[in-house]
C-alpha cells in the first residue's frame, strides 16, 4: 500500500530536518562497527577481567572470535510486579544463547521504579529524570567493548525508553527488547475507578479503596490499563525491536517461555559473526519513529510517549516535534478502546487480535511503513502480521486474523472509533501543551472558565475538600514542570476532578506536569511549555483569570489583556527540593531541557 500523504509529507520533513544528525549518527555507528569482536582488541589483562567469572566452555568460546557475546541488561526486581518474571530470564536467555552457538553475559542492571507506587509521593518527582539515569546505566554495562549484540529487559514508564537511549548509543549492536507480559485480569478498571471516586467524595472507607486496588493490582505482570507501561510494548513491536506478537503474553506460559528464549536465538543470528545486517541504530530509523508516533495516536497511548519518542529519536540523530504529532493526529483514526479510553483492559485487545491486527490494518491503510528493518527481517508487515504459537513444543509465527473478534474493543481502519487520534496538540497564548482526547467526551472537550491556581496537589486536594472547587473551573497546577520538581504525575488529582465534572461541572486541568497513559475523562492540557519554573505564562496565571481549553480547535488561551498580562509579575516556585533523593537530582533539573524536546538532560538532535 502506498504510504498516505501526510504520512509521506511528515516523513519526508522530519528526514529533512535531521539530515545533518542523522547522517552524523550514522557514520558514527559505522566507525563503531567492527567485522569481528571488539574484545579481541582488549589487551590481556583487560579481557581476562572480561571472562574471569564465565565457566569453562564459555572462557575457552570468548577467546575465540567465533562465538558473540551477548550482553543481558535488566531491569528485574521483585518490588515491580512488572519486572518481576524477569528473574528467572537470564538462565533461559542464556541456555538458549549457548544453544545457538554464543554467550550470554548479564552485563548490568538499571534501576526500575514504579509511578505507580510513588504517586504523589516525593520519590515520584525522581521519576521522569530515572529514564536518563537508565539510558546512562545500559551505557555503563555495554562500555565494557565486549559483546556483539545486546538483550534488554524492561516494561514500565521510563525503563524501556531509558533502554533504548543507551543501546542507541551503541548503535551499531543489534539490540532485541524482551518483555515480560501483562498480569491477568483483575477487578475491571472501571470499577476501580469508580471507588476511587467514591472514597474522593467520603462515600467509601480506606478499607474498602485498598481492597479494589488490590484486586486490580494482583499478580506479577504488567498493569492491565493502557498506560505508558503498556504502550511501550505496542511501540517497541511496531518499531520491530520485539520479536512479532511477543508483547501481551502473559508471564509464567509456556508461549512466554518460548518467545523469551527465541529472543536469545535470534539476537546471536542477528551479531555481524553471523552475518547479521540490523543494528539498532539501523532499525530506529525516520520511517520507524513516524510507524511509532501513527501507532500510538491510533491507540489513544500514553502521553508520555510525545516525550519519551522525541527523547529516542534525538538519540538516534532524529528531530522529532509536536507538530509532527499533530499532523499526523488528523490523519490517523483511532482503532481501539482499551482503559481508559474504554473498558476493556489489554488482555480483551490482545484476545481481539491484538498488534497482528492492528499493524494489518494501519498497513493497509498506508498508516506505517512496511519498508523497515525489524529483529525478524525486512518489512514489517511480512513479519509483524504474524502471531507466535506452540505446535507439540515448537514456537512457530502463523498469518494473524483478519477481523477483529471485539470490535468493542479494536476495529478496522475502514470503521474506526473517532477518525483521528487519540492525541491532539494545543497551542496558545499559554504556550504549547498535549491532551489526550481519546477518553474525553465530545462535550467536555471545549471548556471556558476561570482559573484556579494551585502550587501542589494537596492544595488542590485541601480545596475540594472544603468545598471550595464545586463551580465551573479550570484547575491550574503549575511548577510541576521539569525544571520545577522533574514533572511527576498528578494522578492523585483524577478522581476529585471527575466527581465534580460528575456533578455537571465544566472543569479542565492545565499543568506543565504528567498525567500520562492513565489520564482520563476530564480534559487535561499537559506538558505545558514553557513550564512556569522556565518563565512561562503560566507563572503569570490568577485566580479568575478566565481559560479557554478548546481541543477541537487546538487551541489553550488565558483571555486577559495582552499587555496587562505580559506585564504581570512572575510567581516563583517553592517546591521543597530536599528528600526521598531529591537533593541527588538537582544538576538534572538545571540541565534538562523542554517538554517537547524530551524532557531529556542529553539535548536534542
Amino acid at each position: 500500500m502506498t504510504p498516505h500523504p501526510v504520512v509521506r509529507e511528515v516523513t519526508a520533513r522530519i528526514t529533512a530536518r535531521s539530515a545533518a544528525t542523522r547522517r552524523a549518527y550514522l557514520d558514527r555507528i559505522r566507525r563503531a562497527a567492527s567485522a569481528g569482536p571488539t574484545r579481541m582488541s582488549l589487551a590481556c589483562s583487560n579481557f581476562a577481567h572480561g571472562f574471569a567469572a564465565c565457566n569453562p566452555a564459555d572462557k575457552l568460546a570468548l577467546r575465540g572470535s567465533a562465538h558473540p557475546d551477548i550482553a543481558i541488561v535488566s531491569s528485574y526486581n521483585d518490588l515491580l510486579s512488572a519486572h518481576q518474571p524477569f528473574h528467572d530470564y537470564p538462565d533461559l536467555l542464556r541456555t538458549a544463547v549457548a544453544g545457538a552457538g554464543g554467550v550470554a553475559q548479564f552485563a548490568g542492571g538499571v534501576p526500575a521504579m514504579c509511578d505507580g507506587i510513588t504517586q504523589g509521593r516525593a520519590g515520584m518527582e525522581l521519576s521522569l529524570f530515572s529514564r536518563d539515569v537508565i539510558a546512562m546505566s545500559t551505557a555503563v554495562a555495554l562500555a565494557h567493548d565486549m559483546f556483539d549484540g545486546a538483550l534488554l529487559l524492561g516494561v514500565c514508564d521510563k525503563i524501556v525508553p531509558g533502554l533504548v537511549i543507551g543501546a542507541l548509543a551503541f548503535g551499531h549492536l543489534p539490540v532485541i527488547l524482551v518483555p515480560a507480559g501483562p498480569m491477568p485480569s483483575g477487578l475491571p478498571n472501571t470499577d476501580k475507578s469508580r471507588v476511587r471516586q467514591l472514597h474522593a467524595e467520603g462515600r467509601a472507607g480506606q478499607t474498602e479503596l485498598l481492597a479494589a486496588e488490590a484486586a486490580s493490582y494482583h499478580s506479577p505482570g504488567t498493569c492491565t490499563f493502557y498506560g505508558t507501561a503498556n504502550s511501550n510494548q505496542l511501540l517497541m513491536e511496531v518499531m520491530g525491536l520485539h520479536l512479532p506478537g511477543a508483547s501481551f503474553v502473559a508471564p509464567g506460559t509456556p508461549l512466554r517461555q518460548a518467545l523469551t528464549a527465541a529472543a536469545g536465538q535470534r539476537i546471536v543470528e542477528l551479531t555481524t559473526l553471523r552475518g547479521g545486517a540490523t543494528p539498532i541504530g539501523a532499525i530506529v530509523s525516520e520511517r520507524a519513529i513516524v510507524n511509532a508516533v501513527v501507532a500510538l495516536l491510533a491507540t489513544g497511548g500514553s502521553t508520555n510517549h510525545t516525550m519519551h519518542l522525541v527523547a529516542i529519536a534525538a538519540a538516534a540523530g532524529i528531530d522529532l516535534r509536536w507538530d509532527d504529532f499533530a499532523d499526523l493526529s488528523a490523519v490517523v483514526p483511532t482503532l481501539t478502546r482499551i482503559y481508559p479510553n474504554g473498558a476493556a483492559d489489554i488482555n480483551a485487545f490482545h484476545a481481539a487480535g491484538g498488534t497482528s491486527y492492528l499493524i494489518g490494518e494501519l498497513l493497509d491503510a498506508g498508516l506505517l511503513h512496511d519498508d523497515v528493518d525489524t529483529v525478524a527481517g525486512p518489512g514489517l508487515g511480512e513479519h509483524y502480521r504474524d502471531v507466535p504459537m506452540l505446535g507439540d513444543g515448537e514456537l512457530a509465527w502463523r498469518t494473524g486474523p483478519s477481523e477483529s473478534s471485539d470490535r468493542t474493543v479494536l476495529r478496522s481502519a475502514t470503521d474506526p472509533f473517532a477518525p483521528d487520534g487519540g492525541l491532539r496538540m494545543l497551542t496558545g497564548s499559554l504556550g504549547h501543551a498535549v491532551i489526550k482526547v481519546s477518553s474525553v467526551r465530545p462535550e467536555h472537550r471545549v471548556v471556558r472558565a476561570p482559573a484556579r491556581v494551585f502550587d501542589d496537589q494537596e492544595a488542590f486536594l485541601a480545596a475540594f475538600r472544603a468545598g471550595e472547587l464545586h463551580r465551573d473551573l479550570v484547575a491550574v497546577m503549575r511548577f510541576q514542570g521539569p525544571r520545577a520538581n522533574g514533572m511527576p504525575e498528578l494522578h492523585k488529582l483524577t478522581p476529585a476532578l471527575g466527581v465534580l465534572q460528575d456533578r455537571g461541572f465544566a472543569v479542565a486541568l492545565v499543568t506543565d506536569g504528567r498525567m500520562s497513559g492513565a489520564s482520563g475523562k476530564v480534559p487535561t492540557a499537559m506538558h505545558l511549555t514553557p513550564e512556569a519554573a522556565a518563565g512561562g505564562p503560566l507563572a503569570r496565571i490568577a485566580d479568575g483569570d478566565i481559560i479557554d481549553l478548546d481541543a477541537d480547535n487546538g487551541r489553550l488561551d488565558v483571555l486577559a489583556d495582552p499587555a496587562e498580562f505580559a506585564a504581570r509579575p512572575t510567581a516563583a516556585a517553592s517546591a521543597e527540593s530536599h528528600g526521598a533523593g531529591r537533593e541527588l537530582f538537582a544538576v538534572f533539573r538545571s540541565a534538562v531541557g523542554p517538554a517537547d524536546r524530551g524532557a531529556t538532560v542529553f539535548g536534542a538532535a
